[in-house]
């Protein structure tokens, strides 16, 4: 794989630890701050809602400038941004510092994913796009724990100040290492947001959204769940979850190979069997072991479909890859807050924390039903004979 490859891993890296470490710090937040524990936690949600609208406003301001200084700038936000939350003085400005980062996330992976694929040969696209992805995922076995400890030994905002640490590293790596020829597509925004509004795009924008509500209605309470339900400790619980975090950094990886090898199949099959595995976390949560097995299955699984919808999203959407992975990345970010939400809704309307996997497993199975319509609808669209008859 290309060095330039290690640079865009690099950089997700840092994104997914300033994303993740204010969950592990939302006690040292608030105490700090003066709000309660709950408001602190809407600075999850001030992000999630931040890559939503940042993703079109990010596409648009950077849709003619070159592929490497359009991640160099969103490198630049993320660093800045880090820089505010270490520096903020009270909750609000910590909120709009949390959203100004936010801005840099959808299109850093948005034209990163599409970079990446085209740095590597046809065949390897989808390997290219977990590789970089998989700087997300390490970032919830290392950068969030370290960066909780960090914070939880030296203060809340020494954690934001290492970020700003990995972002300026990341920028640096970016510089040197990305290739300033790369390719581009001329922009016309009219005709990119024509191609966006194209039914076949919007199904697949839809299964990405379903994925992401699927794994917060369930993540989002996994701690409620594993304490009260299966009755670990909290210790335990941060093991389990680095197990989650190991599942994610394995499945994103084996999707990427699975995407290259047979990408519509395996992307069905791993949609099945996620929502078979948290159809099966409702009666494993009751037990330590099989609640940890499954546990780590649900994040191989989860994240082995990421690489094929990002790459899925981006052949969908031909003359308009950028601006299309970048909003795909902001409705994931759409999917959180709604999973979160859906959660939350189901427990204050009398459904336990045991029953939460059930709706994730209904929702991943409403994706895998979408996914075989996508599948049925571009059969009947490109013949045997691979003349399109119509378009998407």
């Amino acid at each position: 794989m290309p060095l330039a490859l290690f640079a865009l891993t690099v950089a997700s890296f840092g994104i997914g630890t300033s994303e993740f470490v204010i969950m592990g710090l939302l006690p040292d937040v608030a105490r700090d701050l003066g709000v309660s524990i709950p408001s602190a936690g809407l600075l999850v949600s001030g992000y999630a809602l931040g890559v939503f609208i940042g993703a079109p406003i990010l596409a648009v301001i950077t849709a003619r400038m070159p592929r490497k200084l359009a991640l160099l700038v969103a490198m630049g936000i993320f660093t800045v941004g880090n820089f505010l939350c270490a520096v903020a003085p009270n909750y609000w400005l910590l909120m709009l510092a949390r959203m100004l980062t936010a801005f840099c996330h959808a299109a850093f992976f948005g034209i990163g994913a599409v970079v990446a694929a085209d740095l590597v040969p046809q065949n390897k696209r989808a390997q290219a796009i977990s590789m970089m992805f998989a700087g997300l995922t390490v970032a919830n076995i290392l950068g969030v724990p370290f960066g909780t400890g960090l914070g939880q030994i030296a203060g809340w905002r020494v954690s934001f100040w290492a970020v700003v640490l990995i972002g300026l590293i990341s920028e640096t790596a970016l510089a040197v290492l990305l290739p300033a020829n790369l390719k581009m597509e001329v922009p016309n925004l009219a005709r990119e947001f024509r191609i966006l509004a194209r039914p076949m795009v919007l199904l697949n924008f839809l299964i990405s959204m379903l994925v992401s509500v699927s794994l917060f209605t369930v993540f989002t309470y996994i701690t409620p769940i594993l304490e009260d339900v299966t009755g670990f400790t909290p210790r335990a619980v941060t093991g389990i979850l680095l197990l989650f975090g190991v599942g994610m950094t394995i499945g994103n990886l084996l999707g990427g190979r699975l995407a290259d090898w047979k990408g519509a199949q395996s992307l069905m099959a791993c949609l099945l069997v996620l929502a078979l595995v948290l159809l099966a976390f409702t009666w494993t949560s009751h037990s330590g072991v099989p609640a940890m097995v499954t546990v780590t299955a649900w994040g191989i699984l989860t994240f082995s479909v990421v690489p094929p919808l990002q790459l899925r999203i981006v052949d969908k959407a031909v003359g308009a890859s950028n601006l299309a992975s970048t909003m795909n990345q902001g409705v994931f970010n759409l999917g959180n807050a709604t999973g979160a939400w859906l959660g939350g809704f189901a427990i204050n309307a009398g459904i336990g924390y045991g029953s939460l996997p059930l709706i994730g497993a209904a929702v991943a199975g409403v994706a895998l039903i979408l996914t075989l319509l996508s599948e049925s609808l571009e059969r009947r669209r490109v013949p045997a004979g691979g003349i399109r008859v119509g378009n998407s």
